[in-house]
């Protein structure tokens, strides 16, 4: 039943996301695309938080360093939508392969340090090699791909919205194997017990490394994405505030749950530009809304919109 109640909320939100276009204007569709894109970047980050056990306040470095490489190559270089989505993956995994190497060795309280600290060097070098990145002032000027395969005009919002719609089925169908795979099992033992798993004759340390290039990979995705649909990239997509946003899109949707983080996501956008348009101390007010959350529902907004779906299918 629980199974089955999962497949049923996934079935539901798929075919929502599908029909959106017919019946959203175009400024909901901007922020279906930015739910799709934190998606995407808040369900990379549950593989390490939610399944490895590892939180991670410096995320954001896969995120910006994939959409500097893509922003780069689009403005210097002029180059073609595959090669753009190539480089920037790579520049995640390259990322991933060698920052891991310090950051998986610890954990706890010294992980996230650890990944904050390598998070700010990038950040660092963004804000004062001008020549390259545009420093402080960031990189305007990047325009959407164009496709040759796909008749597709990405500048037309309802068809740019299909276009990340793809990225977004491919990459949590991925994500779902993922979990759903001894590779993903493992990673729950690990956070659970890494004494225990290290007993069993798993290599922990090489699992929880794999793991952070693995989230890393996803995570570039979401910025090679996000600086498609903004045509702009600057140092703040690589800083604490964009790592602490997806953070929090994993808590507050629920770490180690498939669903979770897109359904934080989703929280966090709409209610980031409804209260936006309304005051100015939206930061504020969603901390205030986190507390709530933490208070009366722990766990994460997913099970008791589970619980809620669970309810109305028997009826």
């Amino acid at each position: 039943m629980k199974s089955y109640t999962s497949y049923l909320t996934a079935a539901i939100v798929l075919v929502i996301l599908c029909l959106a276009p017919a019946f959203f204007s175009t400024y909901v569709l901007g922020l279906l695309i930015l739910t799709l894109i934190y998606g995407i970047f808040a369900m990379s980050l549950n593989i390490l938080t939610g399944y490895a056990g590892l939180p991670s306040l410096g995320h954001a470095m896969f995120f910006g360093i994939s959409a500097y490489t893509v922003g780069i190559l689009e403005v210097k270089m002029s180059t073609n939508f595959g090669l753009q989505l190539i480089a920037g993956l790579s520049a995640a995994v390259v990322i991933g392969a060698g920052f891991g190497l310090l950051a998986v060795r610890s954990k706890g309280i010294s992980f996230v340090m650890i990944t904050l600290s390598l998070s700010m060097v990038l950040w660092g070098l963004a804000s004062n090699l001008a020549g390259v990145t545009g420093g402080t002032d960031g990189l305007p000027g990047i325009s959407r791909p164009k496709l040759s395969l796909i008749p597709l005009d990405l500048e037309i919002t309802s068809s740019f919205y299909y276009f990340v719609l793809g990225f977004f089925i491919v990459s949590a169908l991925l994500m779902y194997l993922i979990a759903r795979s001894p590779f993903g099992y493992t990673l729950l033992g690990i956070r659970e017990s890494e004494t225990r798993m290290s007993c069993l004759g798993y290599n922990v340390w090489r699992y929880k490394y794999l793991s952070f290039i693995v989230a890393g990979v996803f995570a570039g995705l979401a910025g090679i994405l996000s600086v498609y649909y903004n045509g702009f990239v600057n140092p703040g997509d690589l800083g604490i505030e964009t790592s602490a946003k997806v953070l929090f899109m994993v808590i507050l949707g629920g770490a180690g749950t498939l669903l979770g983080p897109l359904i934080g996501a989703c929280s966090i956008v709409l209610l980031e530009n409804f209260i936006s348009a309304y005051s100015q101390r939206w930061p504020m007010i969603l901390g205030a809304i986190y507390v709530l959350v933490v208070l009366f529902a722990p766990d994460g907004l997913y099970d008791p919109i589970k619980r809620f779906i669970r309810r109305f299918v028997r009826l």
